[in-house]
């Protein structure tokens, strides 16, 4: 038995999906109320969005997310700390910091990584978000974060 390498992957994405992947990183580092509008620049009119609070399709849908966002907590900023490119796909590594409103001073940092497929205009098709809302989020409130601890202890093997 030889060992012959895998056949290569060929892409019917042109352009470059890693400069689509750092435009959209730069979106979100410098996402502001005032910017949302640019989302149609980047994303496809059918964007899918999902992370543990939201599944919508469409850029108003997607649009009302991020302006909830704004509305709910204070100092929202994303930081990307690594971009990893495939085929269609990218996968960003960040961390969001904010302060939840009514918490004054209770810095918040939740570190999770999106899952980003483009189509071939190199538009953003879908965004999936992957992070533990469990222990970055849950965990921390009153009252369920106790519960959340309590459930987590008991599942634990340490």
């Amino acid at each position: 038995m030889t060992d012959t390498p895998p056949p290569a992957v060929t892409s019917d994405v042109p352009g470059d999906v890693s400069g689509a992947a750092r435009r959209w990183a730069t979106f979100f580092e410098t996402l502001t109320p005032d910017r949302l509008d640019d989302l149609t620049r980047h994303c496809h009119s059918d964007i899918r969005f999902k992370d543990p609070f939201n599944d919508v399709i469409g850029i108003q849908r997607v649009r009302r997310v991020f302006e909830h966002m704004f509305e709910t907590v204070d100092r929202p900023v994303f930081t990307v700390t690594d971009i990893a490119v495939s085929d269609r796909t990218a996968y960003l590594r960040w961390h969001f910091s904010f302060l939840p409103k009514g918490r004054e001073g209770e810095n918040w940092t939740i570190t999770g990584v999106s899952e980003v497929l483009f189509d071939r205009d190199l538009l953003v098709v879908s965004h999936l978000d992957h992070w533990d809302a469990g222990e970055q989020f849950y965990a921390r409130l009153p009252l369920v974060g106790w519960l959340v601890r309590f459930v987590r202890s008991k599942l634990s093997s340490a």
